[in-house]
């Protein structure tokens, strides 16, 4: 492993952080507390924390001997000083007296003698740093380091590779009895560099940061090397030289698989309507995916022994947290036999959840009904011949989970190239998985309305669409928004942290490539805001037959290729959805020389009531919003300037023409979408958003 320690930037970052106030320990604490973050190798998501002990000045400026030890929720690799929030040491040495102390006590204790009340949850491994007496401390979950330790004979190579350098510590869980373990094994050898906790990480000591941060990244190339032995041994006992190809463990002997494979696009519609749990009143607790693959994903779940290697636990206890104890395998999908794959799916996800109910009840009896089970949906689901799919509440933490796969892939590798991976008993995982601090704080998240769906916004580069890519972003939907122009298309959705796809909605291959695109990146589709739309003007007995059907293109026939897409994944995934149609005032109320584009959309709103009646049984609701008078990009700009020349008024007495004498609004529209989306129960509607407009209103 790369030593990335620079003079210079270690000395830059002095220099930045004690211009902010912060010691020079904590300066130099900062910065290699970044370095070691921004390895996923070693650090990913949370798992590792550094701390230093050193002194601060209270506001009398009296002297405090403080240890500052990474807090929750900081990411290392982007940490500030802050992010390492100073506790008084002595009231925490003093702990280690105690036979007993528990997670919810050691907790407040860590937080009564922080100097800022303000400050984050210190880590909850902040004792073990405390009750050690170095300077600077790390601790890593390396995978190379995990590889070595989640093997039966992990303990012997440990001390083959380290010899008297490094101590080592039985797994035991987090915690105050962690923290005493730590120092016993430490005070049998004082002289050591750091320790490896068996099947759990390693820590390294030492009296700079630069020497804490060297003997981790020593210990772990070490782990690395062995490996890298290890695996210039091919299947078949012979000798690769350095670097040749690609190396698939034994156990990874590839499994017959279908002729062809279904696609993505295909696959991950019909998982996500599995992974969705009921709710009240007839609805899903959806979730959303990310895909990964590659040659070493793809020799992983590809592996004849899969069900074995894959289905022992995590690599690191911590990561069971976010990915429960295994993950779901289902069968390869045969891309000529999709209901096939539909069928044997949905009985991974039955036996999936009747095993995870049966884990929780072996162990919840040992807690005498103090555990509440967590929900039975996997995490993780493994699709051999194509990939892994992360699963999360939200894009954010499907992608985490996605992350922890990955790197829980590379250590099964590593170790079976070895030996045979091995974890922790389930004992212990359940253990960690219900851990008192993770049970307080179930029930306390609240999701906003949308959050777990995901939501296409056509024609979302300006105007209405991008208005309503925002409202539905700030309701905590994933946003996918489409527009002919892919520049504005981007703009719009790079602040929102959404996925951006140039399309002609009248060009009914690229919208099916688009919902594809969308299915591939999120997993499916929830809801469908079809707002794409032009005004085309001309007297009709007398506009020329092309003005018409360019019309009718755009504004009928796009609107039918975006539903048919859309209900496409919708049946896939039987979980329902929303369409929910950009109509306008014209269907409703025709205004003169506007024909074009008056009858395309009637024709819209029709369409709009087809769905609703052919596609209720599908839990499918088709709605529609009747806007007008609405400032929202160029064409519909031309609309309120001409019209408002018509009438011989300023477009401002245009837009406030209705009864409540007020602009509507590109924003006030995007409500409305939001309000239907909302709207469980209500389905063929069209929801009036024009000021009031009687002529117009739906009778």
């Amino acid at each position: 492993m790369d030593n990335r320690w620079s003079d210079q930037d270690a000395e830059a970052a002095i220099e930045r952080w004690t211009k902010q106030g912060a010691g020079m320990d904590l300066a130099l604490r900062t910065y290699t507390t970044r370095l070691l973050g921004s390895e996923p190798k070693l650090v990913i998501h949370g798992g590792g924390n550094t701390s230093v002990k050193t002194t601060v000045r209270d506001r009398f400026g009296d002297p405090i001997e403080v240890i500052c030890v990474k807090g929750s929720g900081w990411d290392m690799a982007a940490i500030e000083p802050p992010g390492l929030p100073a506790v008084r040491l002595e009231p925490l040495r003093r702990l280690v007296d105690l036979d007993t102390l528990s997670d919810e006590d050691m907790v407040r204790e860590q937080r009564a003698n922080l100097i800022d009340p303000a400050s984050p949850n210190p880590s909850v491994e902040t004792l073990l740093h405390a009750f050690l007496p170095h300077t600077f401390i790390d601790h890593t979950h390396a995978n190379a380091v995990l590889a070595l330790t989640d093997q039966p004979h992990g303990e012997l190579l440990c001390r083959q590779i380290w010899g008297d350098t490094m101590t080592l510590v039985p797994y035991v869980m987090h915690g105050f009895a962690l923290a005493k373990a730590a120092l016993a094994a430490y005070r049998e050898r004082p002289d050591v560099q750091g320790m490896i906790l068996l099947k759990h990480g390693v820590f390294t000591f030492g009296d700079t940061a630069r020497q804490a941060y060297d003997r981790m990244i020593g210990v772990v190339t070490a782990a690395e090397a062995r490996i890298a032995d290890a695996r210039r041994v091919s299947v078949a006992g012979v000798h690769l030289p350095k670097g040749l190809g690609r190396h698939r463990p034994k156990s990874f002997h590839p499994a017959k698989l279908p002729m062809r494979i279904a696609p993505v696009a295909a696959v991950a519609p019909i998982l996500r309507g599995l992974t969705a749990l009921p709710e009240g009143a007839g609805g899903h607790r959806r979730f959303i995916l990310d895909f990964r693959s590659g040659p070493e994903i793809e020799d992983f779940v590809g592996g004849q022994d899969l069900a074995r290697y894959a289905r022992q636990g995590t690599a690191t206890p911590d990561h069971v947290i976010r990915i429960k104890p295994k993950p779901l395998i289902v069968p390869a999908p045969d891309a000529d036999d999709l209901e096939g794959f539909a069928t044997a799916a949905e009985q991974a996800f039955i036996d999936y959840h009747a095993d995870y109910t049966a884990y929780f009840s072996r162990h919840e009896a040992r807690y005498e009904g103090r555990k509440t089970m967590l929900d039975p949906a996997p995490r993780v689901i493994l699709v051999p011949g194509l990939g892994l799919f992360g699963i999360g509440a939200s894009k954010a933490e499907a992608r985490i989970a996605a992350d922890l796969a990955e790197t829980n892939i590379d250590v099964i590798a590593a170790a079976e190239t070895m030996d045979t991976y091995e974890v922790i008993p389930e004992s212990d995982i359940f253990d960690i998985e219900h851990w008192s601090l993770e049970q307080a704080k179930l029930g306390k998240a609240v999701e906003r309305p949308l959050a777990r769906r995901i939501a296409v916004i056509t024609g979302g580069g300006s105007g209405i669409g991008a208005a309503t890519a925002a409202a539905f972003h700030a309701e905590g939907a994933e946003v996918a928004v489409l527009d002919l122009d892919t520049h504005a298309a981007a703009a719009v959705a790079k602040p929102l942290g959404a996925l951006s796809i140039g399309c002609d909605v009248t060009d009914q291959k690229a919208v099916e490539h688009a919902f594809d695109r969308v299915a591939e990146v999120y997993g499916g589709v929830d809801i469908v805001v079809s707002n794409a739309g032009g005004a085309f003007s001309g007297r009709i007995g007398e506009v020329d037959e092309a003005v018409l059907r360019d019309s009718f293109d755009l504004n009928f026939w796009a609107h039918q290729s975006v539903a048919r897409a859309a209900v496409r994944i919708f049946r896939a995934q039987a979980t329902g959805g929303w369409l929910l149609f950009n109509a306008s005032k014209q269907p409703l109320d025709p205004g003169p020389d506007f024909g074009p584009y008056g009858i395309a959309k009637a024709a819209t709103l029709a369409l709009m009531r087809q769905y609703a009646v052919d596609y209720g049984r599908d839990s499918v609701r088709s709605c529609a919003v009747n806007a007008d008078r609405i400032r929202s990009g160029l064409l519909n700009d031309k609309l309120v300037a001409q019209r408002a020349r018509a009438r011989g008024i300023s477009e401002e007495e245009y837009l406030a023409g209705n009864l409540l004498r007020a602009e509507v609004t590109a924003a006030d529209v995007a409500q409305a979408f939001v309000h239907l989306a909302l709207s469980a129960k209500t389905t063929g509607a069209v929801l009036t958003v024009d000021g009031g407009n009687i002529a117009a209103a739906p009778r």
